[in-house]
């Protein structure tokens, strides 16, 4: 099996090395992600599948195909890190995934699962073998369903239409209905349909043996095809919340995200996430949980409020990535960039999208926010403080603000909700106060806010 690991934006070439793949396994790896939501109109969204190499893009996650696999990493850096290791950079994506769908990982647990030796993809298939087999050993759930069978003997209740048509001429049967105790039911199905698939796709010989004992547990469950699951019909209680966990793990390998292709001779795998949307969606759940208790509330994707009005029609419809409000009133719209921006020294504008400017001041004049945010990750590029720049919006002294900001992703994710926190502090302190003082709702922390000389909030026109 050959196993590469390559960082977004970046080349591994063709070859035999063990820095480079042999350019066969290469093209399957490119059908495998062209085959991918992610490959876009070009199908080159995942990889691009050039003459020399190929070249990962703003995809992270595992491609497999056929004795090979690729594992794209994000380059999560911290203020002042340099040269990170792929086994933190895949750590720190594994917890944010963690957070992002509530899977069952704490602190400490890649370690035990060997997160030096192993691809993303692995370590979260040994993270559900191991856990799955600990529930089973602990009993599988099981609920009573209603049977029907044509007995020598009553069991239940007497079916007499079906004894009296059907069996008219069989008197020596019985057409019974009755419940009986069965492990055949929707939780046990979804789980069995993980452990078929993760069974064609586990490369390592210890998740494999795993997988097949898994795979004679559940023998006497309905094999049923992931699309057809009925996941409506999974009802966590008090008896099965243990698995809850495993439940967030099989729904992760049995989504859209993870897709089994076959084209021709091509057969392959992808567990993919596209880094724009799930550092957004990782920025949503913190700041949610940062904010709990403190008056504001944050919303995703929301507002869908039209740009343009023809008449009564309107068109261009928006949906700011992250809304804070505070009560009825928007206080603040964040719009989250996967993009590294440079220090100003390098760039007045430390490369910050022209585009991305107007965009954030549109959604403050169609939401009538005061506040606008752009939030970047930190990288080790920066200086090792996290930015938060203000600008005052069309004039000098404008009240309207509009926020440059960047979050430092190493660290715990406790380190990142106090950092959301402060930010937060910082950028809508003042006006909490205000709000406090005329009894409003419960608000974020008193404290005074001093910055470094470093990160001074200056005024300037955008």
């Amino acid at each position: 099996m050959i196993r590469r690991t390559v960082r977004e934006w970046e080349r591994i070439a063709y070859g035999s090395d063990d820095a480079e793949i042999p350019e066969t396994q290469a093209d399957r790896l490119a059908a495998v992600a062209r085959a991918s939501v992610f490959s876009g109109r070009g199908g080159e969204g995942v990889l691009e599948h050039g003459r020399k190499g190929l070249r990962a893009r703003g995809v992270v996650g595992v491609i497999a195909a056929p004795d090979c696999q690729l594992e794209i990493l994000p380059k999560i850096e911290g203020g002042g890190e340099t040269a990170v290791s792929d086994v933190t950079l895949r750590v720190r994506l594994i917890h944010m995934l963690a957070a992002t769908y509530d899977l069952p990982i704490e602190a400490g647990t890649m370690t035990r699962l060997g997160c030096q030796r192993e691809t993303m993809l692995e370590l979260l298939i040994r993270l559900f073998c191991t856990k799955l087999t600990d529930a089973v050993h602990q009993g599988m759930p099981r609920h009573y369903l209603q049977h029907e069978d044509d007995l020598p003997a009553l069991r239940g209740r007497l079916d007499v239409t079906r004894q009296f048509s059907a069996l008219a001429v069989s008197p020596q049967k019985l057409a019974c209905r009755f419940d009986a105790l069965s492990a055949d039911i929707a939780l046990n199905q979804a789980m069995r349909a993980a452990v078929s698939k993760l069974s064609c796709l586990a490369a390592t010989s210890d998740n494999q043996r795993v997988l097949r004992g898994l795979s004679c547990v559940y023998a006497d469950v309905a094999e049923v095809p992931p699309r057809a699951l009925r996941w409506d019909q999974i009802v966590l209680d008090r008896t099965n919340r243990r698995w809850k966990d495993l439940l967030a793990l099989a729904r992760l390998f049995l989504s859209d995200r993870y897709q089994q292709t076959s084209a021709g001779t091509i057969d392959g795998y992808a567990l993919l996430f596209e880094m724009n949307v799930l550092f957004e969606k990782y920025v949503e759940r913190i700041l949610s949980r940062a904010l709990a208790g403190t008056g504001f509330r944050v919303s995703s994707q929301g507002g869908h409020r039209d740009s343009l009005y023809e008449g009564e029609t309107g068109s261009f419809r928006t949906r700011p990535d992250l809304i804070i409000r505070r009560g009825n009133r928007i206080v603040l719209i964040i719009d989250t960039k996967w993009k590294r921006i440079t220090s100003r020294v390098d760039d007045p504008k430390q490369g910050v999208s022209q585009a991305d400017v107007y965009q954030g001041m549109a959604y403050g004049r169609l939401y009538d926010c005061p506040h606008v945010m752009l939030l970047y990750p930190h990288h080790g590029g920066l200086p090792p403080d996290a930015i938060l720049q203000r600008f005052s919006i069309a004039s000098r002294h404008a009240e309207e603000t509009f926020f440059i900001a960047t979050m430092d992703l190493a660290g715990s994710r406790s380190d990142h909700m106090r950092a959301l926190r402060e930010l937060l502090t910082e950028c809508l302190g003042v006006a909490a106060q205000e709000e406090t003082e005329t009894g409003g709702e419960d608000d974020l922390p008193a404290r005074s806010v001093t910055s470094s000389a470093g990160r001074q909030l200056e005024h300037f026109a955008v």
